[in-house]
């Protein structure tokens, strides 16, 4: 209960964190020294802690994984933010389980006729939000971005649940990370992020909000969610999409001053409804006919 609770809560406020980081720190920059300082901290104290040295296989998938969720997924939101406010983003992330449906399809599976409604209902509300024109509409670059994120993101996570990774669940997470990290920094050198940075000009508030990424957003928050896949179902993992969009909006709205227009309120509320339609299908086809 408790790790649905920091995935839940702790990833909704990182969509701020994110926000007020990069208003004076370069994305791939923050994401990136973010992602090697947790990783780093995780995988040496694992290692204390008596972890076995993980074999070549281990690293490798460590690196796909990192590659999937980090780079491109973290690494999507993190650029896509200078383009989209923290709240309209976790809105067109919280669109991961619809991607799943669509993963399972390629994979041969059939979702039920729900998962397909629900898929559309999505799809309705993102259009809200994206539509070209109108008060509270996205930026349709930045909104591109992060459905490339999110759909990286999915195929992640399901590739995470059958590769074999190292043990403990910690230093795992700490290798992805460092994955992660270093591919993201490899972007920042590549776009002259790091050569054009300037320390001198990075304000207090932006290195509070990159602590509380690595901390609380990269060794608790990822380290959970990676930790819950191993444990729990993708779809039960996936209920935290209906719960981060409300903190992240919440938080946007009463930190950074963002807005919320009646055409995104909307929209929040199709695509919520749609990740838990999408999410509940299953169970609601399983269940028993009365006098049954």
């Amino acid at each position: 209960m408790l790790g649905f609770l920091v995935i839940y809560v702790v990833w909704g406020s990182t969509y701020l964190g994110i926000r007020i980081g990069i208003e004076t720190i370069p994305p791939f920059l923050m994401a990136g020294t973010r992602f090697l300082i947790a990783g780093g901290s995780l995988y040496a104290w694992s290692r204390w802690r008596g972890g076995a040295k993980p074999d070549l296989e281990q690293w490798k998938n460590a690196g796909i994984i990192g590659a999937l969720l980090l780079m491109v997924g973290n690494g999507a939101v993190s650029w896509a933010e200078q383009r989209v406010d923290s709240g309209m983003t976790s809105l067109l992330v919280a669109t991961v389980p619809l991607w799943i449906v669509l993963a399972e399809v390629v994979r041969g599976k059939r979702p039920a006729a729900l998962q397909w409604i629900g898929v559309a209902i999505g799809l309705v509300g993102v259009g809200l939000l994206v539509k070209p024109s109108g008060e509270g509409s996205v930026d349709p670059y930045g909104a591109a971005v992060l459905m490339v994120g999110s759909l990286s993101w999915t195929v992640g996570s399901l590739f995470s649940r059958t590769a074999r990774l190292a043990t403990p669940a910690s230093m795992a997470s700490g290798m992805q990370m460092i994955c992660g990290g270093v591919l993201m920094m490899a972007i920042s050198v590549i776009t002259g992020e790091l050569a054009s940075f300037e320390p001198a000009k990075v304000t207090v508030v932006s290195i509070f909000a990159w602590l509380y990424l690595i901390v609380f957003g990269s060794i608790i928050g990822f380290s959970t969610y990676m930790w819950l896949l191993s444990v729990a179902s993708p779809a039960a993992v996936g209920t935290y999409a209906y719960v981060n969009p409300i903190v992240a909006v919440v938080l946007g709205v009463m930190v950074a001053g963002e807005t919320l227009p009646p055409s995104a309120t909307l929209a929040m509320v199709v695509i919520t409804g749609s990740v838990a339609l999408v999410s509940l299908a299953p169970y609601l086809r399983r269940r028993p006919k009365p006098g049954v």
